[in-house]
């Protein structure tokens, strides 16, 4: 039971917090980054709007979605099923992500 209560003291905050990123990008009206320190200026992007919204669809998609479904297939099946799914996303999921931000970057950057 501890080890239940103790994925979902971490994994509800962290899903939250990725749904709540990917909500705010679709709003923001600056470029978006995925990589660290890396910066995009607008005048590099076609449509910052489209572009950020595309970015807040790969960490809702590649990120966010699988946390939570590893997180309710810990709460409703088991805690191995759960603690796969979120592995499989961590690894997985992130180098997908790398892959689908460059063909982001490069449909909307301007020739």
């Amino acid at each position: 039971m501890s080890n239940l209560l103790f994925c979902l003291i971490i994994m509800v905050p962290t899903s939250l917090f990725i749904y709540i990123y990917w909500d705010l990008c679709l709003e923001e009206k600056e470029t978006d980054v995925f990589w660290a320190g890396d910066t995009v200026s607008e005048d590099e992007i076609t449509d910052v709007r489209a572009y950020n919204r595309a970015n807040g669809i790969m960490w809702l998609l590649f990120f966010s979605l699988p946390l939570w479904i590893g997180t309710i297939a810990v709460v409703c099946h088991s805690i191995i099923l759960g603690a796969n799914i979120i592995l499989v996303d961590a690894t997985v999921g992130l180098v997908l992500m790398m892959i689908a931000y460059t063909f982001i970057r490069k449909k909307y950057k301007k020739s």
